[in-house]
């Protein structure tokens, strides 16, 4: 098999379809504690309440939560694909977690001081956790994209469809052709034998991406021409 040099890219994050809509729901999730906790505040102000530190707390979580989310649902609906290095709007999730768990807990220590009985209560532990799991994402969301990507490059192609899902590497070496089987789909023969189905159907720009992964086994040989589709271009992803 013939293989012309072609320049190798990096890896291309690729997006569900339905990606910008998954982030704006997640987004919209803690909403409601967010206003519950803006309201409680309130009420405490409002009932002349000695202002505490956690009443504070709990208002600025609120407040900040909420300047977030419209922060976030406009980038978003400019970019369904904007992710921050740090995603700010997580931590203030963590935040309301944290809260919830602490005033679960509270409550529970209160009637053990009230009954005398101490007992175990998982749920604010829970809440605790789920927190650090938040705080953990804030940092990681960008790398976890990361984890659904294409690669083209000179000796082959790699890609990975689902973040925790199967990869798939291959070296021309391998491939006897690649195959496109409808709009969004590719048949890889490899020289074992095997064929394997590989769909983008599910992947924003799906047609574009898997039109380009032919266009480069072409270009490099491995694609004869005559099942070499009519390229598409993705659409350029915006940082």
């Amino acid at each position: 098999m013939n293989h012309a040099s072609s320049a190798s890219n990096g890896p291309t994050t690729l997006y569900h379809r339905s990606h910008g809509v998954r982030q704006q729901k997640k987004a919209l999730g803690h909403l409601a504690p967010a206003l519950v906790l803006i309201y409680s505040a309130g009420q405490a102000i409002k009932e002349h309440e000695p202002l505490t530190f956690l009443t504070g707390l709990e208002f600025g979580i609120g407040v900040l939560y909420i300047v977030l989310l419209v922060r976030e649902i406009r980038h978003l609906r400019h970019n369904p694909h904007h992710r921050e290095r740090i995603a700010w709007l997580e931590i203030a999730s963590a935040g309301i977690l944290g809260l919830e768990g602490y005033h679960i807990w509270h409550r529970h220590h209160e009637l053990a001081l009230q009954t005398g009985v101490n007992k175990f209560h998982v749920l604010p532990w829970i809440y605790f956790a789920l927190a650090g799991v938040y705080v953990l994402m804030a940092f990681k969301m960008s790398q976890l994209d990361a984890r659904r990507y294409l690669h083209l490059h000179n000796h082959g192609f790699a890609l990975r469809l689902k973040p925790f899902g199967r990869h798939f590497r291959y070296t021309w070496q391998d491939v006897v052709d690649v195959e496109p089987v409808g709009d969004t789909d590719m048949l890889v023969h490899t020289t074992d034998g095997r064929h394997q189905r590989i769909s983008f159907a599910a992947m924003h720009n799906g047609a574009a991406h898997r039109d380009q992964l032919l266009a480069h086994a072409h270009a490099t040989g491995a694609l004869p021409t005559g099942s070499l589709p009519t390229p598409q271009t993705p659409e350029a992803e915006l940082l």
